[in-house]
């Protein structure tokens, strides 16, 4: 009899706990927030492929400049600009497609690890275009990365709670303790950039100098009377 009375009173004590948990109120918002960063790594992406001297027509094409002498060329302008041989990884190399009546034309892909994007206005000014197949910027990069992050995601935090104050407010209630947070996919692209490497105007390039990060965090607070 008794074991019968305290297993009720047990299940009454939970059946109370869950209907206080539910009649709970709160409100739940989400906040953001919006860092651009200037890099302090800059990955530039080139690649070359061999060419043809003369002609438009198939049987004009004799004379092929080998991707040896490409690449010589490139890293003689690399040089010059300021760019350490330790700074420069080759990333990829291949056939690029052959057309009807020709040889396969070698193409081969460098990572350089640049400090300021001024050395890339430098390179685009004296790179001989012939063999540059294409050049873009690759990927941007911070050492205090972590600390941006976390930076990012405080106010995304603050700015949760700004919102939600306002709104409980506006009701004539408190805000009160969070109840949870719940951090929700970021967008931590950074901006790429492609050029033509016809031309040298490189004020194009301004608009992806910076690595964006957005941050987003779902925060619950509880409502107080």
């Amino acid at each position: 009899m008794k074991k019968g009375i305290l297993l009720l009173s047990m299940l009454m004590l939970v059946t109370l706990s869950l209907q206080a948990q539910t009649s709970e109120h709160y409100i739940e918002v989400t906040g953001t927030s919006e860092i651009e960063i200037m890099p302090d790594k800059i990955h530039y992406i080139i690649e070359i492929r061999e060419y043809f001297k003369e002609g438009a027509k198939p049987e004009e094409y004799r004379t092929k400049v080998p991707l040896s002498q490409i690449e010589k060329d490139l890293r003689k302008v690399l040089k010059e600009v300021g760019v350490l041989d330790s700074a420069v990884r080759t990333q990829e190399i291949g056939d690029y497609w052959r057309k009807q009546g020709q040889d396969f034309l070698i193409s081969k892909q460098f990572d350089i690890t640049l400090t300021d994007f001024k050395q890339i206005d430098e390179i685009i000014k004296h790179i001989d275009t012939k063999g540059i197949n294409t050049m873009r910027i690759g990927e941007l990069e911070n050492k205090d990365m972590l600390a941006y992050h976390q930076k990012g995601k405080t106010e995304a935090l603050k700015a949760a709670q700004r919102k939600a104050t306002y709104l409980v407010e506006a009701l004539g209630k408190r805000l009160g303790n969070v109840i949870r947070i719940v951090e929700k996919d970021s967008d931590n692209a950074f901006r790429l950039a492609q050029s033509n490497v016809l031309s040298s105007d490189v004020a194009s390039f301004d608009n992806f100098r910076t690595i964006k990060k957005n941050y987003s965090m779902l925060v619950r607070f509880k409502i107080v009377d």
